[in-house]
């Protein structure tokens, strides 16, 4: 029902049919429903997989369920109605415990091809090459930034999600997806987040800005060794309160596979892995 209602009153707007089939007999709900169950309940994500069990165990639900190439053709489409879910679920759903003054930030990729010296051919309008430190891997594809609530014990929920190309750096990120919601709180980051105009926040817009410590160029010695011990501690404690977000990050990618997008051959296919896999995993993650 939750579904529907959402698809009635705003998601359709986002694939509407202007045509003669603008209203046909398997409906684009229909269609939302048996990948958001099959995908977040039976962690089927190949569409020839969630074809198939709804074929042998959900045709009583649905009797009027096309043939396996329409069915395809037309889940594909809906990339921007599963994006509209998406964010329709995390601005609704917010959970009672969460922290609204206090955020954790970091950055994910989504890989549509990966090495040194490959080139990406898919969605080449979206994708670009970046390089993700913490695998040490070069790779073609998408940045998944993430934005979350921090909630005590629990992996944080997230606040806004921004996808980019993966050039595109984690601080540039920031600015660009949630510039507009940065002021009073708290948020925690890694070092790739370091910046003095976000720091000159912290009395405008009543930000704070924490970071493990970063080296500064043109430090003495003797000060370096003198503050090495403070640096450290800030540097330990800043990590252990972002340490959830990495977690989120694990627990989305276990879920749905997010991250492996290299066998998706076109745009509107990724942008159907990006999106559909995202609102399955809120959809599992509320519900």
């Amino acid at each position: 029902m939750y579904i529907c209602n959402i698809y009635n009153s705003k998601l359709k707007y986002e694939c509407q049919r202007y045509s003669n089939n603008s209203k046909p007999e398997f409906t684009d709900q229909e269609i939302m429903t048996i990948y958001l169950f099959t995908t977040s309940q039976q962690n089927y994500y190949k569409v020839k997989e969630i074809y198939t069990f709804a074929e042998d165990y959900l045709s009583s639900w649905f009797p009027l369920l096309p043939s396996y190439q329409q069915f395809n053709n037309r889940l594909i489409a809906l990339g921007n109605a599963f994006q509209h879910l998406s964010v329709n679920i995390t601005e609704k759903f917010i959970p009672d415990d969460c922290d609204k003054e206090v955020s954790l930030v970091d950055s994910f990729p989504i890989v549509t091809c990966k090495g040194r010296n490959r080139k990406g051919k898919v969605a080449k309008e979206l994708v670009d090459k970046g390089f993700c430190s913490t695998k040490g891997m070069f790779y073609y594809g998408l940045k998944l930034h993430a934005l979350g609530f921090r909630r005590k014990g629990r992996i944080p929920f997230p606040e806004r999600l921004l996808f980019t190309s993966a050039s595109v750096n984690d601080l540039e990120g920031l600015r660009q997806g949630f510039g507009d919601i940065l002021h009073n709180r708290i948020i925690f980051a890694d070092k790739g987040y370091c910046d003095t105009e976000l720091d000159a926040m912290e009395k405008t817009d009543n930000l704070i800005l924490l970071t493990p410590a970063k080296l500064v160029k043109g430090e003495t010695e003797v000060i370096r060794m003198r503050e090495q011990a403070y640096r450290d501690l800030l540097s330990k404690a800043v990590s252990t309160v972002r340490q959830p977000i990495e977690s989120f990050f694990n627990w989305l990618n276990e879920k749905t596979g997010i991250q492996n997008a290299q066998k998706v051959r076109s745009t509107k296919g990724l942008l159907l892995h990006i999106f559909g896999r995202i609102a399955a995993a809120f959809i599992y993650l509320i519900f």
